[in-house]
């Protein structure tokens, strides 16, 4: 597998399309009591959004600060993977392999992983395929497959003999692949979103947990059934709009992050629109929603995760973990850190803390 140098120059011609299609959005109306967006993107805020796209929005300079990152491209299974690195400070350092998830991108991890050098940990940020700046596959693939990918890359690209792994959303499904799958290699793993398959004899409180989920599936889940079922349906219609994209995405930073009701507390909207920009300029709107047709309501596997496993259970996460007893029955989990401050997007909210956190956990379990 051959490594190479990258950086990221998206063409004008792209960016030019992009500007003209934001320019020429019409924000449409709302119901009259829609300023908390209980019905979904708040038409108003979306329209200063747009005016700050079109107005002042550099994406170059998005660009720019991506590109002080080292950088590489590579082929794993016929799709082209791209990944940033971070060396640790002061020589080779322990590696870990940071994966992001919907409706993330490597930018999440941008500001948590330079302070994770620094602890000296050499760390890998590679871009999911069909995902930021990675290519995408000719049609869904599983987290199994991924964590399968992420292992060549990290042993056969990278020439790490053995590594940690963390994640969130889709990224936690790929590391636990990772732990499951691949403890030859992987060291342990830490996460910060956390399911489990159901327990033997489950108990009062695992049945509890489990209709909450059920119940906040049926309010907040309505676009993972659409992209499960019907990914090409919405991801033709977003990728043609991408002020309808930021809809779609923005709607969940602000209803999945610990901002309070005002995404802006925690998101600024050069950053908002710099994570959808990801999709938009590689061309990965669709293939980025496609993982949840991969899955294919694939089961949590039967064989239990024996690796050291972490957990940090931030705050305003949408999914609430289930209860630790239930967890312990397949995981080996040695650590459940409960955070201060912070939401589904852990690492993007409060890369500090996300950082000590996973830095803390790593130190002890290499």
């Amino acid at each position: 597998m051959n490594l190479e140098p990258a950086r990221i120059a998206i063409g004008q011609d792209v960016l030019d399309r992009i500007a003209r299609r934001v320019a020429d959005a019409e924000i449409g109306y709302a119901p009259d009591d829609d300023a908390d967006w209980r019905y979904g993107v708040d038409a108003g805020w979306l329209r200063g959004l747009r005016d700050h796209w079109r107005d002042v929005y550099d994406w170059r300079a998005a660009e720019a600060a991506f590109n002080q990152h080292a950088q590489f491209r590579c082929e794993i299974d016929g799709i082209p993977i791209h990944l940033f690195q971070f060396r640790a400070t002061g020589g080779p350092g322990y590696p870990i392999v940071l994966t992001h998830g919907w409706p993330g991108s490597p930018l999440e991890f941008m500001a948590a992983a330079p302070l994770l050098a620094e602890q000296g940990f050499d760390v890998v940020v590679p871009s999911l395929p069909g995902y930021g700046f990675s290519g995408r596959p000719p049609r869904p693939i599983s987290p199994a497959q991924v964590a399968g990918m992420w292992r060549r890359l990290m042993v056969d690209g990278l020439g790490y003999s053995r590594f940690g792994a963390q994640g969130g959303d889709w990224g936690s499904v790929v590391t636990r692949e990772l732990g499951r799958a691949h403890g030859d290699v992987v060291g342990a793993i830490h996460l910060n979103m956390l399911h489990t398959a159901p327990p033997a004899n489950p108990s009062p409180e695992f049945d509890a947990w489990q209709q909450g989920v059920r119940t906040l599936m049926m309010r907040e889940g309505a676009y993972s059934l659409q992209h499960a079922t019907k990914p090409q349906t919405i991801g033709l219609a977003l990728a043609d709009s991408p002020l309808g994209f930021a809809g779609w995405v923005i709607e969940k930073c602000r209803a999945w992050s610990d901002c309070g009701g005002d995404v802006e507390r925690v998101f600024s909207k050069d950053a908002l629109i710099t994570n959808v920009m990801t999709y938009l300029v590689s061309g990965n709107v669709q293939s980025g929603i496609w993982m949840y047709r991969g899955l294919g309501g694939e089961p949590f596997a039967p064989a239990p995760i024996r690796l050291p496993t972490g957990f940090a259970e931030f705050p305003a996460e949408f999914l609430p973990p289930p209860p630790r007893a239930a967890v312990e029955e397949s995981v080996n989990l040695v650590r459940w850190a409960k955070m201060p401050k912070g939401g589904h997007f852990a690492a993007w909210e409060q890369p500090e803390a996300f950082a000590r956190e996973v830095g803390a956990f790593f130190r002890d379990y290499q």
